[in-house]
């Protein structure tokens, strides 16, 4: 079996993206599922700093520990290297796709929304300018959509 490489993307990679890192890793220990998991930004605007401190605090509250380290996401680098790139909104998944070097790269772009189950959401919406609320919406929506794509890969034969 291969093991995939999967790489979630946000803007700045200190809120939705490293809690997908988080939540997503935890499932697939429980499932003993094999995978690589990263997360970026389609902006550098964080780089080298952990998750957001309120989104860790929301983390935590749940049960899981963030170890991100934010990084901007590397065209060259993360299309050759990842299996799945899964985008938090439309707004990353255009900025991906405009970063794609051709329809190979646009091929492993998908948004984090496919892979809902019971949720029912446009996006993961960007939780870093609102309330306590905000966080723990991402936060349910994101294990939902893990619930999804961890069904996805194993149904996809990786």
């Amino acid at each position: 079996m291969i093991k995939p490489r999967i790489l979630f993307v946000c803007l700045g990679n200190i809120c939705r993206s490293p809690s997908a890192e988080t939540i997503f890793k935890s499932k697939t220990y429980e499932q003993k599922f094999d995978v690589i998991i990263d997360s970026a930004g389609t902006s550098g605007y964080h780089e080298g700093e952990p998750a957001d401190d309120r989104m860790r605090l929301h983390l935590q509250k749940r049960g899981y520990k963030s170890t991100s380290v934010s990084r901007m996401f590397t065209a060259q680098k993360d299309f050759d290297h990842f299996d799945m790139i899964i985008a938090m909104d439309d707004m990353n998944y255009t900025d991906l796709q405009h970063l794609a070097r051709n329809s190979a790269d646009k091929a492993k772009i998908f948004r984090m929304r496919d892979f809902f189950i019971n949720e029912k959401a446009g996006s993961i919406p960007d939780p870093y300018y609102g309330g306590s609320s905000g966080f723990d919406r991402v936060i349910s929506l994101l294990e939902d959509a893990s619930n999804g794509l961890l069904t996805y890969l194993k149904k996809n034969s990786f």
